[in-house]
């Protein structure tokens, strides 16, 4: 028996640790968001001097508040647990079409009515309807051309990549990177087999699928996804699993993957051999998994390399970014990565920053490793593209030249 008559209050007793003001203004976040979204257009499109005759101010103000109610419980039907495909598509659509009119009704509306200010152009009505008819025809002329990047195949981005410790009979191997398809509500059916028809132009000798195949499980998005298999490559197709396999049955995708021909590296690697040098292609589950809750899944990279020469190359994928720290703890050469979009819609791209340590492009970390970070074959949600095209990326891996 224990005596407790001097013990400690326990720590659940202990008073907890005072938050500071951004952890408490994240928590409210999902409810501050859709509001300053709405209203804040709102009010700079019709409550700023414009003096719109009352019928035009009472049905803008309506339709900004139907927005704000719409777009919540749509976007809640759609990725919630009744997943209803048309419910979705119009909730993404208002998130988007919100955060351009919001942004540029900031970014654009001020500077504009002090520029037309200091230059004395007409009155203050006339200088805010201005205003007014400027941004939302910059934010329809975005929308427009926004919808069209994200809904055409990707073009094909072009590099060359020095790896130091790449052997000369693979100088020049041909590596074609695309992520983030993210198969969803809007069918891309025909949209996925003519991405699969440009990768197979590329004539690459390894291709890789960084994550993120669906938003939705295997059996829903099949016919979406199934083009992946008429995917060709003269040694592998190599798949790692994305955060937003974790939120639609995981192991379902991972499983279709190899039934479509891909090799699923679940903290695995293979070897690739050429000219008579090797270069190992690893992979890792996204940083997510664990805490999905699925046995088995985890981002292990011990477990990747197991086995491996020290002395080999090695190539990693990882989805995110983020990863690249350990990656570059533990001496990988070249890290592909997705997950970001390259913010999608800008400028979203700040943001991103805030979570990742890259956001489009190659980068190097450490003294050897080299990260490179696609901006995404498809899209998420919002069904819209604005400055962050998407890509199909084709990296030829080069050997270091020695001198003749």
């Amino acid at each position: 028996m224990t005596d407790t008559s001097n013990t400690r209050p326990a720590d659940s007793e202990a008073p907890a640790p005072r938050q500071s003001w951004l952890h408490r203004v994240m928590r409210y976040l999902p409810l501050i968001a859709p509001v300053l979204l709405w209203a804040v257009p709102c009010w700079m499109l019709l409550y700023t001097g414009q003096h719109w005759p009352p019928l035009v101010t009472v049905a803008g103000t309506a339709l900004f508040v139907l927005g704000l109610v719409v777009m919540p419980l749509a976007m809640a039907r759609g990725h919630g647990r009744r997943q209803q495909d048309g419910a979705a598509i119009l909730g993404d659509s208002l998130l988007g079409s919100s955060w351009v009119l919001f942004t540029w009704s900031l970014l654009l509306g001020i500077p504009l009515r002090l520029a037309l200010t200091m230059a004395g152009v007409g009155d203050g009505q006339d200088r805010a309807r201005l205003v007014t008819w400027a941004v939302l025809v910059t934010a329809a002329a975005l929308l427009g051309w926004g919808y069209a990047e994200a809904r055409r195949v990707p073009r094909v981005r072009r590099l060359d990549v020095q790896l130091p410790r790449l052997g000369a009979g693979l100088d020049g191997l041909r590596v074609a990177l695309i992520t983030d398809t993210h198969y969803g509500p809007l069918d891309r059916a025909r949209w996925s087999e003519r991405v699969c028809e440009t990768v197979n132009s590329l004539e690459a000798d390894l291709v890789c699928h960084t994550g993120d195949i669906a938003d939705g499980t295997a059996e829903r998005r099949r016919a979406q996804a199934t083009p992946l298999g008429t995917v060709r490559a003269a040694h592998a197709r190599v798949y790692v699993t994305g955060n937003h396999e974790y939120y639609s049955e995981a192991q379902g995708w991972v499983d279709l993957m190899d039934e479509l021909g891909w090799e699923p590296l679940r903290n695995r690697h293979v070897l690739l051999e050429r000219g008579g040098d090797t270069l190992v292609v690893a992979g890792v589950d996204d940083v997510t998994a664990e805490s999905s809750g699925l046995p088995g899944h985890r981002a292990h990279l011990d477990g990747a390399l197991e086995g491996v020469d020290p002395e080999l190359p090695v190539l990693l994928l990882a989805h995110q970014p983020k990863f690249v720290g350990r990656a570059a703890a533990g001496g990988i050469d070249l890290q592909l990565s997705g997950h970001t979009h390259g913010g999608q819609i800008w400028p979203f791209h700040y943001l991103v920053r805030l979570d990742q340590p890259a956001l489009a492009g190659l980068t190097r970390h450490g003294e050897r490793t080299l990260l490179y970070t696609s901006r995404g074959t498809g899209f998420w949600g919002p069904p819209f593209r604005v400055f962050a095209p998407s890509e199909i990326t084709l990296l030829v891996l080069r050997a270091p030249h020695t001198s003749p």
